[in-house]
């Protein structure tokens, strides 16, 4: 049996304003193939299959295209929910689609209702026994597991004491290989930031003995593809989805299994549309050196270290990097990160007029307010006063 791990496809996600949606179309064109090309049996997505909670019509079309493709290609989906899906919409139909070889696990009450694959065809030859747990919000879940701390902890440890419950219950009869889909943050994975509301530094984390005794144990919620042990493996996030994850290889991993375990897991790859590119430096560096010429093509991130800001700094990057997408200032000698963000100058603005300045620079590319539109800020923020002082 050959088993393919995917997580976090996020689909109808953009990359700082830009749609994905084409480029996660030729994800899904590249895993087919792949599914195709490696005989895949069953493909694994643990969780946060949409990108949001209600998906426009054509990001639910992209998803219908992909299970109708990776189905006809020969393989059974076996998909979880995790934090950005909506659990009861994305479980709509489960039994219907159940017979056509989609197999969804979005409820509680399905956690120990796997999908059962022989691995051989005698009565007596060992199973495989595919579980999926959702994403667990603890203060919505904590009473129905029977647990009286709400904690990802206690609602995780809940959920797989239950699975392995079953696991021995099944295998009084016949041996069983057990794989496991939860969508969660163990410890030992390292976060990127476009994981949103992630909790770090251990809490909201679970420990990885929570999964101990499981043949695979297929995660998804972190975007980096990473093993926190042979048999605890983040898959990661198809496309990459924010900065952070400039340098990650982005990809799934093959997962075989015969009637004596877990025999092989091997990488798969998936190859990126567009590369991205994190560049710092001078603008007239960045703008004459040939080093950069391979980021003319890549969504860009760029951190300028002139001294002073240089005027219509975004125009001129964008002759030569047409796709820069953030724009940060931070002077050679400035602390680190002093002026990357809007959030972090706009916290050290002395005033309002700096906030309306700061504003005004940030949504155009740089380019500070000349004097004109100083002096007219000042008047409408003194009128302002004036209005609030006669109330």
């Amino acid at each position: 049996m050959r088993l393919l791990h995917t997580s976090d496809w996020h689909l109808g996600r953009s990359f700082h304003g830009v749609g994905m949606l084409d480029a996660q179309r030729a994800f899904v064109d590249q895993l087919v193939a792949r599914v195709r090309e490696l005989s895949v049996d069953v493909v694994l997505i643990a969780g946060d299959v949409y990108d949001r909670a209600l998906p426009g019509v054509d990001v639910v079309d992209l998803l219908d295209d992909a299970l109708v493709r990776l189905t006809g290609a020969g393989a059974r989906v076996m998909l979880t929910s995790g934090n950005h899906d909506s659990a009861i919409r994305l479980g709509f139909a489960s039994r219907l689609l159940e017979k056509g070889g989609v197999h969804l696990r979005t409820r509680l009450q399905e956690l120990d209702a796997p999908v059962i694959l022989p691995l051989g065809g005698a009565g007596t030859d060992p199973v495989l026994a595919i579980y999926g747990i959702p994403w667990l919000e603890p203060r919505l879940v904590a009473e129905q597991l029977g647990v009286d701390t709400a904690s990802h902890f206690e609602v995780t440890r809940a959920a797989t004491e239950r699975i392995r419950a079953d696991v021995a219950a099944r295998a009084e009869s016949r041996p069983v290989h057990s794989v496991v889909l939860a969508h969660t943050f163990a410890s030992g994975g390292i976060s990127s930031d476009s994981e949103r509301d992630l909790s770090i530094g251990g809490v909201g984390a679970v420990p990885l003995d929570l999964f101990d005794g499981f043949s695979y144990t297929a995660l998804g919620h972190l975007h980096g593809r990473q093993s926190l042990s042979t048999a605890v493996r983040y898959s990661g996030s198809p496309l990459a989805y924010s900065f952070s994850e400039a340098k990650h290889q982005k990809g799934g991993w093959l997962v075989d299994v015969d009637k004596s375990g877990v025999t092989a897991v091997e990488e798969v790859l998936w190859e990126a549309p567009r590369k991205l590119a994190v560049l710092r430096g001078t603008l007239d560096v960045l703008l004459e050196s040939p080093e950069h010429a391979w980021a003319e093509q890549a969504y860009c991130q760029v951190t300028l270290t002139d001294a002073q800001r240089p005027a219509q700094a975004m125009e001129r990057l964008r002759a030569r990097f047409p796709d820069t997408l953030v724009l940060g200032f931070e002077p050679e000698g400035a602390p680190a990160g002093s002026g990357a963000s809007y959030s972090s100058r706009l916290a050290k603005a002395e005033d309002d007029l700096a906030v309306c300045c700061g504003f005004l620079e940030h949504v155009r590319g740089g380019r500070e307010p000349d004097a004109t539109e100083q002096a007219a800020l000042t008047e409408a923020l003194e009128n302002v006063r004036l209005q609030e002082a006669s109330l």
